[in-house]
Parts: structure tokens; C-alpha cells; sequence
């Protein structure tokens, strides 16, 4: 058996033609491109410091 196979039956005969169809089938669902949906940006879930009132109480937890 040569290393450069594409495909190798671990267990019982296939024939030429199983082993053309299962190549097809596998190269199409590799060739196939998943669509994707764009990533959406949602809020930050931080604040930035210049965006925060300037007075914080004593008892805060921001202090």
C-alpha cells in the first residue's frame, strides 16, 4: 500500500465505485463553505473612566 492514498478501508472490501462516491461526497462537504453570519458588536460590558460622574460614594465598591 502506497502513503500518498487518499482514503483506506481499515475493515472489509469496498469496491471502486463506493470508494469514488465516498471520495465525492467528502470533497464536496470540504469545498462547501458554511455561511457564516456577520459577528454583531453589542455593548461593552466595562465603562470607560472618563465616561464615569465624578463623584463616587464612600461606600462604594468603584473606590
Amino acid at each position: 500500500m502506497s502513503t500518498d492514498t487518499l482514503l483506506r478501508v481499515e475493515k472489509g472490501h469496498a469496491a471502486p465505485e463506493e470508494l469514488a462516491a465516498i471520495t465525492a461526497i467528502l470533497l464536496a462537504r470540504a469545498a462547501a463553505t458554511p455561511e457564516i453570519p456577520a459577528p454583531t458588536r453589542s455593548q461593552a460590558g466595562w465603562r470607560r473612566l472618563e465616561r464615569t460622574p465624578g463623584f463616587r460614594a464612600p461606600h462604594s465598591w468603584q473606590g
